[in-house]
């Protein structure tokens, strides 16, 4: 009787109140559902940029004569202009320093090409940092309760309940924020034919052609550097500030590593300029006026609004995804339909808890009244179970709790007709109880415990409202065994003692 108790009053004690209490899901609440496909190749290109900054780095420090070292291909470049009387140095460096990657030589030419292994590893990985920052920028933007979990192995979905500036909240996830520091050689030209007249028309093998954003007032086409002098990933801290014309910008500083880059190339490049690139747009591109020391760091323009400069921090500081994104699927739910939701699952809910409660006071009398207690006792505890553990309420969940409903009126009927057959023998009514519980408890565990197992796969490979349709079924069914044979059992015995002629069957 006291365990009852205490655990009666520990629901109603998470539970209350029930509105702050009982989370919503993406369903009931309305908000975003969004289905992200990682374009994990990006990854690879990243490695291949920094690698050859690396190779160059080294070979300069090694005294390695070299011509140039090209990018050929995403996990593929190719260094020219090598002597033959270096080559056993160069082997040696490149064993020592790419061993993830395989290497061969055709004349003057050495062409890496990333092993097979550290490919899968950087796909891999770019998917878990792709996870990892879009939920730190969510977190950072304040929205409660996201889900945000992987789909197959490069997908992730992500729901957001409750949005109320949704597209707000999906340009903020949609920026990959891919932050690029690149030397400019040559623009802003109005088409690419004049950006590259002084180059025979042709884009040099070092070089690419990026288009300036014209919403950061940088129309035009210009050339830059393949290979980037820095990216987000060298930033340390980021924070929103004001530049020179009191406009909003981002100001930043870099980590040692990169800080060290910067100040050497901006220290060889004065009087050049020197684009920023966000997500493949050049945001601006300012003139290198001096070497620029690893502890000063740098700002950011381009006619940002107030709200675009707070985002781009939000969006730095939780850290550029690693690979680019596509959409799959996007679904935007508005309130309307979540509390249309809410108000049809609940009449249905109420609906099926009131016809239960009277079909079983009519049919099973005053026992009727022990199985719509024990019934009662059951959602109790589900719905303070679903507050202590913060699951979401979703619309297929609450269809899972007028089945656990159900199968809880289900448990008390086998327990009532087992009792029946009892006292048709002749057994008396303190003989019959006990009895008809022992028989009906292995037809009542068996069900509910395959109907467990079976929501426990919906849980284990569903997403979204299904999972919290396996939820609140689990939740349901476990409290059913509580109530049913315990509670049930508990209440025959405390009214048979008080008087067993009042108890009908």
């Amino acid at each position: 009787m006291i365990a009852v108790v205490v655990l009666l009053a520990a629901a109603i004690f998470f539970l209350y109140p029930p509105a702050k209490k009982i989370k919503l899901g993406l369903d009931l609440k309305g908000g975003i559902h969004l289905v992200l496909q990682v374009i994990t190749e990006d990854s690879i290109n990243i490695e291949t940029d920094q690698e050859i900054a690396r190779i160059q780095d080294l070979f300069n420090k090694s005294k390695i004569t070299f011509g140039s070292v090209i990018k050929d291909s995403p996990g593929k470049f190719t260094a020219s202009g090598l002597l033959a009387d270096q080559d056993v140095k160069i082997r040696d460096l490149l064993d020592e320093y790419a061993r993830d990657w395989d290497y061969s030589f055709t004349g003057d030419r050495a062409t890496l090409t990333l092993k097979p292994a550290s490919v899968l590893f950087l796909r891999k990985q770019a998917v878990e940092q792709t996870l990892e920052t879009i939920r730190n920028r969510v977190d950072q933007f304040g929205v409660a309760e996201p889900i945000i979990q992987t789909q197959g192995s490069d997908k992730i979905l992500v729901e957001l309940p409750g949005v109320d500036d949704p597209e707000r909240v999906k340009n903020l996830i949609k920026v990959t924020a891919l932050l690029e520091w690149k030397l400019v050689k040559a623009g802003p030209a109005a088409d690419e034919a004049t950006l590259l007249s002084g180059f025979g028309g042709v884009v040099p093998e070092d070089a690419e052609i990026v288009k300036g954003d014209p919403k950061r007032g940088q129309s035009g086409f210009y050339l830059v550097s393949k290979v980037a002098v820095v990216t987000g990933r060298d930033l340390r801290t980021v924070r929103q500030t004001t530049d020179e014309w009191n406009t909003p910008a981002v100001s930043f500083t870099l980590n040692p590593e990169g800080g060290a880059r910067f100040e050497k190339v901006t220290g060889e490049n004065i009087g050049k300029q020197i684009a920023i690139i966000l997500d493949g747009k050049i945001q601006s591109a300012p003139v290198v006026q001096d070497r620029i020391s690893r502890a000063q760091g740098g700002v950011i323009q381009g006619r940002f609004s107030v709200e675009e400069a707070q985002d781009l921090v939000v969006i730095l500081r939780a850290g550029a995804l690693p690979a680019g994104i596509r959409y799959l699927e996007e679904r935007t739910i508005g309130p309307a339909l979540g509390a249309d939701s809410i108000r049809q699952g609940m009449v249905a809910g109420l609906a099926a808890i009131v016809s239960v409660m009277i079909f079983m006071v009519f049919f099973y009398k005053l026992s009727g009244l022990n199985a719509v207690a024990a019934m009662i006792m059951n959602v109790i505890i589900l719905f303070g179970s679903l507050a202590y553990f913060r699951a979401s309420l979703t619309l297929p969940g609450i269809a899972g709790i007028i089945l656990g409903i159900g199968m809880s009126v289900d448990a008390n009927v086998l327990i009532f007709e087992r009792i029946k057959e009892e006292l048709s023998t002749g057994k008396s009514i303190l003989n019959s109880i006990p009895q008809g519980f022992n028989r009906a408890f292995t037809a009542i565990f068996d069900s509910n415990l395959t109907t467990i197992m079976s929501a426990v796969f919906l849980f284990q490979f569903g997403t979204g409202p299904i999972r919290g349709y396996a939820v609140t079924l689990v939740i349901s069914l476990v409290a059913n065994l509580f109530t049913a044979v315990f509670v049930s059992h508990l209440i025959f015995d405390l009214a048979v003692k008080k008087s067993a002629k009042r108890l009908s069957i």
